[in-house]
């Protein structure tokens, strides 16, 4: 099976639209911000006991997984591949969610959504370590 790149988005990437590969690499340095992640079939919730892990899978795909001591809770894994943008929404004072997009042929879906406890900043996209809020 061959690897492909994710398709280009039909929107131009905006204020409230980002690159899959910058919100993910911003992503993995605010693992304590995530709120809950998940598909349209399932979610994962955080919890004070539980801490979030991002690793990489078999055939380039991307994991994120909800631990409890060293006992996996849950995991979500993603084809980066299908995603083709992330489109961000404020939802309150201390809830914003990002739906990584699928463009279908009968038009966008959400493949995954992260709720994080804070929005997207461009200053802390590039690899510094975790950013503590």
């Amino acid at each position: 099976m061959s690897l492909s790149k994710p398709t280009e988005p039909n929107l131009p990437l905006g204020a409230n639209v980002l690159s899959f590969d910058t919100f993910w690499k911003w992503l993995q340095g605010h693992p304590n911000c995530i709120v809950s992640a998940g598909t349209p079939e399932v979610v994962l919730f955080d919890h004070d006991d539980f801490h979030w892990h991002f690793g990489e899978g078999e055939e380039g795909t991307l994991l994120v997984q909800v631990i409890r001591g060293k006992n996996i809770v849950g995991e979500l894994v993603i084809d980066p591949r299908h995603i083709s943008y992330v489109q961000t929404e404020a939802r309150g004072p201390e809830e914003f969610a990002f739906d990584c997009i699928e463009e279908a042929p009968d038009g966008p879906a959400v493949a995954c959504s992260f709720v994080l406890s804070h929005d997207y900043d461009p200053q802390e996209a590039a690899p510094q370590g975790r950013w503590v809020h």
